[in-house]
């Protein structure tokens, strides 16, 4: 029988050359702006983390971000905790509150659908972290259509 003459793997060793970058670092042009909307459940996936990380890189690349939250994707933006409000139940379990804050403390702003809040999730507009935006419905729709009118990256992210 064939036998494994390497060594294994440990603590600190490198798998993938992650230091060759092939493309331009790109950075925003003056004014240029990004938008993020999140159609997706807190806890259901990773998507809703990765592109709130993205958001914080776009703010850093010197895009004007901003983040909608609608359908689901409210979750995402709601205090939670356990047993009080701001308690962490398990490791990770404040995880949304914890990169919205830094968004939004970069300059982000993040808006959420009064609709998905009240209609889909029994939640008012206290619900939310300090500093999330509540909008009108009809909104969700006018502030994709303000971005795309202005050049602006989208993102979409959707699952469900």
């Amino acid at each position: 029988m064939p036998s494994v003459e390497v060594a294994p793997n440990k603590h600190g060793d490198f798998l993938v050359d992650y230091e060759t970058k092939i493309f331009e670092d790109v950075k925003a042009q003056p004014g240029e702006k990004a938008l993020i909307t999140f159609h997706t459940v807190a806890f259901e996936g990773s998507i809703g983390l990765v592109n709130m990380l993205q958001g914080k890189r776009l703010i850093r690349k010197g895009f004007e971000t901003s983040i909608l939250l609608y359908g689901p994707g409210v979750t995402l933006g709601v205090k939670r905790g356990f047993p009080r409000l701001g308690d962490e139940a398990f490791p990770g379990h404040q995880i949304y509150e914890v990169q919205l804050n830094k968004f939004m403390e970069e300059g982000g702003k993040v808006y959420a659908c009064r609709f998905a809040l009240q209609a889909l999730y029994g939640l008012g507009e206290g619900a939310l972290l300090e500093g999330v935006t509540p909008i009108n419905p009809l909104d969700v729709l006018d502030i994709q259509l303000l971005h795309r009118r202005e050049g602006a990256l989208i993102i979409h992210t959707w699952t469900m």
